[in-house]
């Protein structure tokens, strides 16, 4: 989504953090945002369940990893099974390996450091609204080390109907870029970028861009 257009509807957005002084100035600065409403703000994971409950339609949680009762991690795992429309962006200070694998494996289709603006996690927000993962610099880099490490051989087959263009668009994910970078590269739309990772996704059955990278390693794209 870019901007709102006459007649659509806000994205309605839950902010939880357990820090009251990062959770309300954020709820704020979201606010201000003409196609965002956050519609209610959570402390830890179960007040961020009863919230997206008792809201009505969510469309995405910004989500702090490290909360009390309950912590986000599980949090999303819930969200993902028992909400699955409802998309999560994670929102820490921690980028080490395994909170952010297991943030995207519970389910995170977004996963941003605190050091992210406001124009950053706006773009992240409504990202995660239209189905796209958005994973900041950092933890593109500190994901992309961790699967080279543990990915498998090159190899990996892929579909026989995968053209050479998605191949293309696998390796470039696979080596990092966002998708504005891919466009560039191969002197295409982003909206084309798009509809070639729509296409690849549906016939590798490839989940979410962490997935992708770890599929364009197996097959020796990246």
């Amino acid at each position: 989504m870019s901007e709102q257009t006459a007649g659509q509807a806000k994205l309605r957005v839950i902010v939880a953090d357990d820090q009251a002084a990062v959770r309300e100035p954020l709820a704020a600065v979201l606010g201000l945002s003409e196609d965002i409403e956050v519609v209610a703000a959570a402390a830890d994971g179960t007040q961020v369940l009863t919230a997206v409950a008792a809201a009505g339609p969510v469309d995405v949680v910004l989500m702090d990893l490290r909360m009390p009762v309950m912590d986000g991690t599980e949090a999303t795992r819930r969200l993902s099974e028992e909400h699955p429309e409802v998309a999560v962006v994670v929102l820490t200070t921690f980028a080490d390996d395994d909170s952010i694998l297991a943030a995207l494996s519970a389910g995170a289709r977004g996963y941003l450091t605190k050091n992210a603006g406001r124009q950053g996690i706006v773009r992240a927000i409504r990202a995660a609204a239209a189905g796209q993962s958005v994973l900041d610099r950092e933890v593109q880099d500190r994901l992309l080390a961790t699967v080279r490490t543990k990915a498998p051989a090159p190899g990996g087959a892929l579909p026989q109907d995968i053209t050479p263009r998605e191949r293309e668009v696998l390796a470039l994910i696979g080596q990092g870029l966002p998708n504005r970078a891919i466009a560039e590269k191969l002197f295409i739309s982003e909206a084309t970028v798009k509809t070639h990772i729509n296409n690849l996704f549906a016939k590798a059955g490839i989940r979410d861009r962490a997935d992708a990278v770890r599929r364009a390693l197996s097959a020796g794209l990246a």
